[in-house]
């Protein structure tokens, strides 16, 4: 079952996904839903789709991946264990990026 299954558009999840995100405050934000690859995958079938995030945020100066990525993690709460099966993950500063 993935989040369209329960009656929510791909759209209106990515819109969530934004909208938890956005305690970050970004300055930029890509994220790209790649499920349809993984159409079959055993995460697929369990519901979770699989998404590439970029987000570029001061939030993370001076934080190490791990910590960037456990940020990420905490915003997303429990979308994380139930909605979202894979993520990948590209996390940068403002500076890391100019």
């Amino acid at each position: 079952m993935s989040p369209t299954d329960s009656g929510q558009s791909v759209a209106d999840f990515e819109s969530i996904l934004r909208q938890r995100l956005a305690d970050l405050e970004p300055v930029r934000l890509e994220l790209i839903d790649d499920s349809a690859l993984h159409a079959g995958h055993q995460g697929a079938k369990d519901g979770g789709g699989h998404y590439r995030l970029l987000i570029v945020s001061a939030e993370f100066s001076g934080k190490s991946t791990l910590a960037r990525h456990r940020l990420i993690y905490t915003a997303l709460g429990e979308l994380m264990r139930s909605k979202i099966h894979a993520l990948s993950i590209q996390s940068f500063t403002p500076d890391e990026v100019q």
